[in-house]
Protein backbone atom coordinates (compact mmCIF):
# COMPACT_ATOMS: atom_id res chain seq x y z
CA UNK A 1 0.00 0.00 0.00
CA UNK A 2 1.27 3.46 -0.86
CA UNK A 3 1.31 5.58 2.26
CA UNK A 4 3.68 8.30 1.20
CA UNK A 5 2.91 9.83 -2.16
CA UNK A 6 -0.11 8.92 -4.25
CA UNK A 7 -1.73 7.54 -1.15
CA UNK A 8 -4.91 5.94 -2.39
CA UNK A 9 -3.00 3.59 -4.65
CA UNK A 10 -1.66 0.14 -3.75
CA UNK A 11 1.90 -0.25 -4.98
CA UNK A 12 2.71 -3.59 -6.62
CA UNK A 13 3.60 -5.16 -3.31
CA UNK A 14 4.59 -8.70 -2.47
CA UNK A 15 0.90 -9.34 -1.74
CA UNK A 16 0.06 -9.08 -5.44
CA UNK A 17 0.48 -12.05 -7.79
CA UNK A 18 3.81 -11.65 -9.62
CA UNK A 19 2.28 -11.31 -13.13
CA UNK A 20 0.27 -8.28 -12.02
CA UNK A 21 3.07 -6.34 -10.35
CA UNK A 22 4.40 -4.73 -13.53
CA UNK A 23 0.94 -3.74 -14.87
CA UNK A 24 0.07 -2.21 -11.49
CA UNK A 25 3.44 -0.45 -11.33
CA UNK A 26 2.91 1.00 -14.82
CA UNK A 27 -0.47 2.45 -13.82
CA UNK A 28 1.02 3.73 -10.56
CA UNK A 29 3.86 5.48 -12.43
CA UNK A 30 1.29 7.26 -14.60
CA UNK A 31 -0.85 8.35 -11.64
CA UNK A 32 2.05 9.36 -9.42
CA UNK A 33 3.83 11.43 -12.07
CA UNK A 34 0.62 13.17 -13.15
CA UNK A 35 -0.21 13.93 -9.52
CA UNK A 36 3.27 15.42 -9.12
CA UNK A 37 2.66 17.72 -12.07
CA UNK A 38 -0.38 19.15 -10.28
CA UNK A 39 1.09 19.40 -6.78
CA UNK A 40 4.86 19.22 -6.48
CA UNK A 41 7.70 21.65 -7.10
CA UNK A 42 7.66 25.31 -8.04
CA UNK A 43 6.07 25.15 -11.47
CA UNK A 44 3.60 27.81 -12.52
CA UNK A 45 -0.06 26.83 -13.14
CA UNK A 46 0.56 27.25 -16.86
CA UNK A 47 3.51 24.85 -16.78
CA UNK A 48 1.53 22.31 -14.77
CA UNK A 49 -1.36 22.40 -17.24
CA UNK A 50 1.06 21.98 -20.15
CA UNK A 51 2.56 18.84 -18.63
CA UNK A 52 -0.87 17.34 -17.99
CA UNK A 53 -2.02 18.34 -21.49
CA UNK A 54 0.94 16.40 -22.88
CA UNK A 55 -0.32 13.32 -21.01
CA UNK A 56 -3.78 13.87 -22.46
CA UNK A 57 -2.22 14.03 -25.93
CA UNK A 58 -0.49 10.69 -25.31
CA UNK A 59 -3.84 9.09 -24.44
CA UNK A 60 -5.32 10.57 -27.61
CA UNK A 61 -2.44 9.05 -29.60
CA UNK A 62 -3.13 5.63 -28.09
CA UNK A 63 -6.81 5.97 -28.98
CA UNK A 64 -5.93 6.85 -32.60
CA UNK A 65 -3.34 4.08 -32.87
CA UNK A 66 -0.50 6.56 -33.28
CA UNK A 67 3.03 6.20 -31.82
CA UNK A 68 3.59 6.91 -28.14
CA UNK A 69 6.45 9.27 -27.30
CA UNK A 70 6.67 9.49 -23.50
CA UNK A 71 8.45 6.77 -21.49
CA UNK A 72 5.54 6.55 -19.05
CA UNK A 73 3.19 5.71 -21.91
CA UNK A 74 5.57 3.34 -23.68
CA UNK A 75 5.39 1.35 -20.46
CA UNK A 76 1.66 1.83 -19.96
CA UNK A 77 0.44 1.26 -23.52
CA UNK A 78 0.99 -2.54 -23.58
CA UNK A 79 -0.91 -2.82 -20.29
CA UNK A 80 -3.85 -0.85 -21.70
CA UNK A 81 -3.88 -3.05 -24.79
CA UNK A 82 -3.45 -6.39 -23.05
CA UNK A 83 -6.13 -5.83 -20.43
CA UNK A 84 -8.50 -3.70 -22.51
CA UNK A 85 -8.39 -0.83 -20.01
CA UNK A 86 -10.76 2.08 -20.66
CA UNK A 87 -8.90 5.26 -21.59
CA UNK A 88 -11.65 7.33 -19.95
CA UNK A 89 -10.47 6.12 -16.53
CA UNK A 90 -7.03 7.63 -17.19
CA UNK A 91 -8.64 10.80 -18.55
CA UNK A 92 -10.74 11.11 -15.39
CA UNK A 93 -7.57 11.03 -13.29
CA UNK A 94 -5.96 13.73 -15.42
CA UNK A 95 -9.12 15.84 -15.21
CA UNK A 96 -9.00 15.70 -11.41
CA UNK A 97 -5.32 16.64 -11.35
CA UNK A 98 -5.97 19.59 -13.66
CA UNK A 99 -8.79 20.66 -11.34
CA UNK A 100 -6.35 20.70 -8.42
CA UNK A 101 -4.31 23.39 -10.14
CA UNK A 102 -7.08 25.98 -10.01
CA UNK A 103 -9.78 24.77 -7.61
CA UNK A 104 -8.97 25.19 -3.93
CA UNK A 105 -12.40 25.12 -2.24
CA UNK A 106 -15.39 22.74 -2.25
CA UNK A 107 -18.86 24.06 -1.55
CA UNK A 108 -20.38 20.85 -0.22
CA UNK A 109 -19.75 17.14 0.20
CA UNK A 110 -21.38 16.23 -3.12
CA UNK A 111 -18.89 18.46 -4.91
CA UNK A 112 -16.01 16.84 -3.04
CA UNK A 113 -17.29 13.35 -3.85
CA UNK A 114 -17.42 14.27 -7.55
CA UNK A 115 -13.74 15.10 -7.26
CA UNK A 116 -13.09 11.74 -5.55
CA UNK A 117 -14.99 10.00 -8.35
CA UNK A 118 -12.35 11.24 -10.78
CA UNK A 119 -9.24 11.45 -8.58
CA UNK A 120 -9.57 8.11 -6.76
CA UNK A 121 -12.27 5.76 -8.05
CA UNK A 122 -10.61 5.14 -11.46
CA UNK A 123 -7.66 3.54 -9.66
CA UNK A 124 -9.75 0.78 -8.13
CA UNK A 125 -11.67 0.26 -11.34
CA UNK A 126 -8.45 -0.17 -13.30
CA UNK A 127 -7.20 -2.71 -10.79
CA UNK A 128 -10.43 -4.71 -10.92
CA UNK A 129 -10.10 -4.89 -14.70
CA UNK A 130 -6.53 -6.13 -14.28
CA UNK A 131 -7.73 -8.73 -11.79
CA UNK A 132 -10.61 -9.83 -14.02
CA UNK A 133 -13.23 -9.12 -11.34
CA UNK A 134 -14.92 -5.94 -12.62
CA UNK A 135 -18.52 -6.88 -11.74
CA UNK A 136 -21.03 -4.15 -10.95
CA UNK A 137 -21.02 -5.03 -7.24
CA UNK A 138 -17.23 -5.12 -7.04
CA UNK A 139 -16.91 -1.80 -8.87
CA UNK A 140 -19.37 -0.15 -6.46
CA UNK A 141 -17.47 -1.42 -3.41
CA UNK A 142 -14.17 -0.43 -4.98
CA UNK A 143 -15.48 3.11 -5.50
CA UNK A 144 -16.40 3.27 -1.80
CA UNK A 145 -12.92 2.14 -0.74
CA UNK A 146 -11.09 4.49 -3.11
CA UNK A 147 -13.22 7.52 -2.24
CA UNK A 148 -12.76 6.74 1.46
CA UNK A 149 -8.99 6.55 0.98
CA UNK A 150 -9.03 9.90 -0.81
CA UNK A 151 -11.03 11.48 2.02
CA UNK A 152 -8.67 9.98 4.61
CA UNK A 153 -5.73 11.48 2.73
CA UNK A 154 -7.45 14.87 2.77
CA UNK A 155 -8.16 14.71 6.50
CA UNK A 156 -4.65 13.69 7.50
CA UNK A 157 -3.26 16.46 5.25
CA UNK A 158 -5.47 19.42 6.17
CA UNK A 159 -2.41 21.37 7.32
CA UNK A 160 -0.23 20.36 4.36
CA UNK A 161 -2.92 21.28 1.85
CA UNK A 162 -3.45 24.64 3.57
CA UNK A 163 0.10 25.58 2.58
CA UNK A 164 -0.37 24.81 -1.14
CA UNK A 165 -0.76 27.68 -3.56
CA UNK A 166 -1.29 31.36 -2.92
CA UNK A 167 -4.72 30.84 -1.32
CA UNK A 168 -4.15 27.45 0.25
CA UNK A 169 -6.17 24.37 -0.57
CA UNK A 170 -9.07 23.32 1.66
CA UNK A 171 -10.98 20.12 0.89
CA UNK A 172 -13.26 20.43 3.91
CA UNK A 173 -16.73 21.27 2.51
CA UNK A 174 -17.44 24.94 2.98
CA UNK A 175 -21.05 24.47 4.12
CA UNK A 176 -19.97 22.01 6.81
CA UNK A 177 -17.17 24.30 7.95
CA UNK A 178 -19.79 27.02 8.46
CA UNK A 179 -22.04 24.59 10.36
CA UNK A 180 -19.25 23.82 12.83
CA UNK A 181 -18.10 27.45 13.09
CA UNK A 182 -14.79 26.95 11.26
CA UNK A 183 -13.53 29.62 8.86
CA UNK A 184 -10.95 29.41 6.10
CA UNK A 185 -8.66 31.54 8.24
CA UNK A 186 -8.90 29.03 11.10
CA UNK A 187 -7.37 26.45 8.75
CA UNK A 188 -4.95 28.65 6.82
CA UNK A 189 -3.28 30.08 9.95
CA UNK A 190 -2.30 26.55 10.96
CA UNK A 191 0.11 24.49 8.90
CA UNK A 192 1.35 20.97 9.44
CA UNK A 193 4.52 20.64 11.49
CA UNK A 194 3.94 23.72 13.65
CA UNK A 195 3.43 22.54 17.25
CA UNK A 196 0.27 23.85 18.80
CA UNK A 197 2.16 25.03 21.89
CA UNK A 198 4.52 27.09 19.73
CA UNK A 199 1.74 29.55 18.97
CA UNK A 200 -0.83 29.27 21.77
CA UNK A 201 -3.29 31.65 20.13
CA UNK A 202 -3.60 29.24 17.19
CA UNK A 203 -4.64 26.17 19.17
CA UNK A 204 -7.09 23.92 17.36
CA UNK A 205 -10.64 24.96 18.16
CA UNK A 206 -13.34 22.66 19.46
CA UNK A 207 -15.31 23.49 16.33
CA UNK A 208 -12.51 22.19 14.13
CA UNK A 209 -12.18 19.01 16.21
CA UNK A 210 -15.92 18.40 15.90
CA UNK A 211 -15.81 19.07 12.16
CA UNK A 212 -12.96 16.62 11.61
CA UNK A 213 -14.60 14.03 13.87
CA UNK A 214 -17.64 14.24 11.62
CA UNK A 215 -15.48 13.75 8.52
CA UNK A 216 -13.59 10.83 10.08
CA UNK A 217 -16.81 9.02 10.98
CA UNK A 218 -18.15 9.52 7.46
CA UNK A 219 -14.93 8.25 5.86
CA UNK A 220 -14.98 5.20 8.14
CA UNK A 221 -18.58 4.38 7.20
CA UNK A 222 -17.71 4.64 3.51
CA UNK A 223 -14.66 2.42 3.95
CA UNK A 224 -16.63 -0.22 5.82
CA UNK A 225 -19.28 -0.18 3.09
CA UNK A 226 -16.62 -1.21 0.59
CA UNK A 227 -14.69 -3.57 2.88
CA UNK A 228 -16.50 -6.80 1.82
CA UNK A 229 -14.72 -6.48 -1.54
CA UNK A 230 -11.50 -7.70 0.06
CA UNK A 231 -13.21 -10.86 1.29
CA UNK A 232 -14.96 -11.50 -2.01
CA UNK A 233 -11.81 -11.36 -4.15
CA UNK A 234 -9.63 -14.48 -4.16
CA UNK A 235 -6.19 -15.18 -2.73
CA UNK A 236 -3.49 -12.56 -2.63
CA UNK A 237 -5.60 -10.02 -4.51
CA UNK A 238 -8.20 -10.07 -1.75
CA UNK A 239 -5.47 -9.88 0.89
CA UNK A 240 -4.02 -6.79 -0.80
CA UNK A 241 -7.41 -5.06 -0.74
CA UNK A 242 -7.98 -6.03 2.91
CA UNK A 243 -4.58 -4.59 3.85
CA UNK A 244 -5.45 -1.34 2.09
CA UNK A 245 -8.75 -1.12 3.96
CA UNK A 246 -7.07 -1.92 7.29
CA UNK A 247 -4.39 0.69 6.64
CA UNK A 248 -6.94 3.39 5.87
CA UNK A 249 -8.94 2.57 8.99
CA UNK A 250 -5.76 2.65 11.05
CA UNK A 251 -5.01 6.19 9.87
CA UNK A 252 -8.48 7.25 10.98
CA UNK A 253 -7.71 5.81 14.42
CA UNK A 254 -4.51 7.84 14.49
CA UNK A 255 -6.40 11.03 13.62
CA UNK A 256 -8.65 10.32 16.59
CA UNK A 257 -5.64 9.54 18.79
CA UNK A 258 -4.23 13.07 18.28
CA UNK A 259 -7.67 14.47 19.14
CA UNK A 260 -8.07 15.67 15.54
CA UNK A 261 -5.10 18.07 15.70
CA UNK A 262 -3.63 17.03 12.36
CA UNK A 263 -1.66 20.28 12.20
CA UNK A 264 0.78 19.49 14.98
CA UNK A 265 1.32 15.87 13.99
CA UNK A 266 0.39 14.29 10.67
CA UNK A 267 -1.09 10.85 11.35
CA UNK A 268 0.82 8.25 9.31
CA UNK A 269 1.44 4.52 9.40
CA UNK A 270 4.55 3.45 11.31
CA UNK A 271 6.40 0.11 11.25
CA UNK A 272 4.66 -0.96 14.46
CA UNK A 273 1.27 -0.53 12.77
CA UNK A 274 1.90 -3.22 10.19
CA UNK A 275 1.48 -6.27 12.45
CA UNK A 276 -1.95 -4.94 13.43
CA UNK A 277 -2.83 -4.25 9.80
CA UNK A 278 -1.78 -7.76 8.80
CA UNK A 279 -3.78 -9.30 11.64
CA UNK A 280 -6.88 -7.34 10.66
CA UNK A 281 -6.37 -8.42 7.05
CA UNK A 282 -6.42 -12.08 8.07
CA UNK A 283 -9.22 -12.09 10.65
CA UNK A 284 -12.64 -11.47 9.18
CA UNK A 285 -14.81 -9.08 11.25
CA UNK A 286 -18.38 -10.09 11.94
CA UNK A 287 -19.77 -7.12 10.00
CA UNK A 288 -18.14 -8.29 6.75
CA UNK A 289 -19.68 -11.79 6.78
CA UNK A 290 -21.87 -11.12 3.79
Amino acid sequence: MAVDHYENFPVASVLLPAPLREPVAAIYAFARSADDFADEGDLSPRQRRALLAAYQAELDAIERGQPTQHAIFRRLRPVISRYGLRLQLFRDLLDAFIQDISKNRYGDFAELMDYCRRSADPVGRLLLHLFGHATAENLSRSDAICSALQLINHWQDVGIDAAKGAQGRIYLPQDEMARFGVSDDDVLRRQAGVPANAVPTLAVSQGFRSLLRFQVERARALMLAGAPLGWNLPGRIGLEIRAIVAGGLRILEKIEAVDFDVFSQRPVLRPLDWPMILWRSLVRPLDTHR
